[in-house]
């Protein structure tokens, strides 16, 4: 089916759910928020003016969210549009001197070029709404799972959000770098403890790139534990430490790739034991990436998600999704990929 990334008059329309300063979120669970029935934010009716031929893929997650909703995986109730996150909660993650560059369009040249898109005021709008979005699924999902009540009788649930975009998770807290201006994750992750609603937070980050940016604004916190499992010859070619990193040859394949992740993911819950999980699930593993080079396929992607998704139920674990990057040509491969993670995010929030 040929995916078409013009929006109808309904998905057109605006529902804005600004994210606001320190102390400001609304502390009532998203209505309809519910075991069975992840809820998702997004952001693409948002323009990213572009050159024609630029790499970055242009209405991908427009894509996702028509497909979404055409095959049943994302219902009006489940839909959240976001307003531009603003400036005091970015201001939790990122430094003065960036944040007044940015708004003041006086990046540098070479600051513009490591961050690989064209600036405009249309891009920063794009990125605050990023960081909102990714906040807005943080903040909601780990409230709404504390007012389940805790009975041993009962098998644990999967409570999840996600953004159909995010995971930008090359930006430093001083710099943009690899599409990315500001990191939705490590915003989203200080809200969450600055606001007392979690204090262990592990960010599992299976993007084929490094999230340098989120391993490094994170290496000096031991109660948030960065862990990537990456492309070892791929960009970024100088890379961060996260807590765990682990390094993966071109052409691994299904199970290579599949057995090196299990022992580490099982080590993380075990002797982490994290309180809410955001999962950086790229598709740009996939042997169709022009940017990946790792060779999954289809199948091994979405087992991938599998076991993150079982684990984090199995632990009664939160889970924030954001769907990072894909790359595959043609791009309908990589809107594939997104809706399979999609598919398995909802298998595992169904009924216990």
């Amino acid at each position: 089916m040929a995916l078409s990334p013009a929006l109808s008059g309904e998905e057109a329309q605006a529902a804005p759910n600004p994210v606001t300063g320190a102390g400001e979120f609304d502390a009532r669970p998203q209505a309809g928020l519910q075991p069975g029935l992840p809820q998702y934010w997004y952001y693409d009716h948002l323009a990213l003016p572009l050159p024609e031929r630029h790499g970055f893929p242009r209405g991908r997650f427009t894509q996702v969210r028509i497909a979404m909703r055409v095959q049943g995986l994302l219902l009006p109730e489940q839909a959240h549009d976001v307003a531009p996150a603003e400036w005091s909660v970015l201001e939790r993650i990122h430094t003065p001197d960036y944040l007044r560059n940015v708004r003041e369009g006086t990046l540098s040249p070479q600051a513009i070029r490591e961050l690989g898109l064209p600036f405009s005021p249309a891009l920063v709008t794009r990125a605050r709404a990023v960081v909102s979005a990714t906040v807005n699924a943080a903040v909601h999902v780990v409230r709404a799972a504390r007012t389940e009540p805790s009975t041993p009788t009962v098998a644990p649930r999967l409570w999840a959000a996600g953004v159909i975009g995010g995971g930008t998770h090359h930006a430093f807290a001083e710099r943009g770098a690899g599409y990315c201006l500001f990191n939705d994750i490590a915003v989203a992750v200080h809200v969450l403890r600055g606001e007392g609603l979690a204090r262990r937070i592990a960010v599992v980050d299976l993007d084929v790139h490094q999230g340098n940016g989120t391993a490094e604004i994170f290496h000096n916190e031991p109660e948030v534990f960065t862990f990537s499992v990456h492309g070892e010859k791929n960009w970024p070619h100088r890379k961060s430490r996260s807590d765990f990193d682990l390094g993966l040859p071109d052409g691994t394949g299904d199970d290579a790739y599949l057995d090196a992740i299990q022992e580490p993911l099982e080590a993380l819950f075990r002797d982490f034991r994290p309180e809410v999980v955001f999962y950086q699930a790229g598709v740009d593993p996939l042997a169709t990436d022009r940017l990946g080079r790792l060779s999954l396929t289809p199948q091994g992607l979405r087992e991938r998600d599998r076991r993150v998704f079982a684990l984090c139920r199995e632990q009664g674990c939160p889970v924030v999704l954001t769907l990072g990057g894909g790359y595959s040509r043609p791009p309908e491969l990589s809107v594939a990929a997104h809706l399979n993670t999609v598919r398995e995010l909802a298998a595992h929030c169904g009924p216990c």
